[in-house]
């Protein structure tokens, strides 16, 4: 998807970013369209995540591909506080996030339709797989309550993997 929507229109760069952070981040799409460049210290390496749905903000830290991403957007839409802008110069939509997302999805040939959220659960399937705490993951995704994260957990074919080593 980061490919197929580096290709489309003048705005790949923003596009391939705000899949980026959306993914890596967990981020819900009215988290995405409404984050504010002070949100994001580049040097530090940090992006401080303000959680909707009353859930819990929580600082993450930002890694090369995403500061590199940061710093080409910042290069490109210098005079606004958002990070994901409209052609106009203010915050993208809910509804645009989602069809660029979607569109980002065609384009990558994925065999169903694409909506945002899928990358909310794409990080906490990735996460869980990778054996990280379903605490840690809470925290990360900002979940208040712990039900939400243990799906994640759940569905991990791989779970018991080393459970026992005969």
């Amino acid at each position: 998807m980061l490919q197929a929507s580096s290709k489309v229109g003048r705005h790949g760069a923003r596009d391939r970013t705000l899949i980026l952070l959306a993914y890596r981040h967990g981020l819900r799409v009215s988290e995405l369209v409404t984050m504010r460049w002070e949100q994001i210290d580049l040097k530090a390496g940090l992006v401080h995540v303000a959680r909707l749905k009353n859930g819990l903000a929580s600082t993450h830290p930002i890694r090369g591909p995403e500061i590199r991403a940061l710093r080409e957007l910042r290069r490109d839409y210098p005079e606004t506080p958002y990070l994901f802008v409209t052609e106009r110069g203010g915050p993208m939509t809910p509804a645009t996030a989602r069809k660029l997302i979607a569109r980002a999805g065609e384009l990558a040939k994925l065999p169903f339709p694409i909506h945002p959220h899928m990358l909310r659960h794409a990080c906490g399937f990735k996460l869980a797989g990778e054996g990280q705490d379903t605490r840690a993951i809470q925290q990360y995704l900002g979940h208040k309550n712990i039900t939400h994260t243990v799906r994640y957990t759940e569905l991990s074919p791989d779970r018991f993997k080393g459970f026992w080593k005969d």
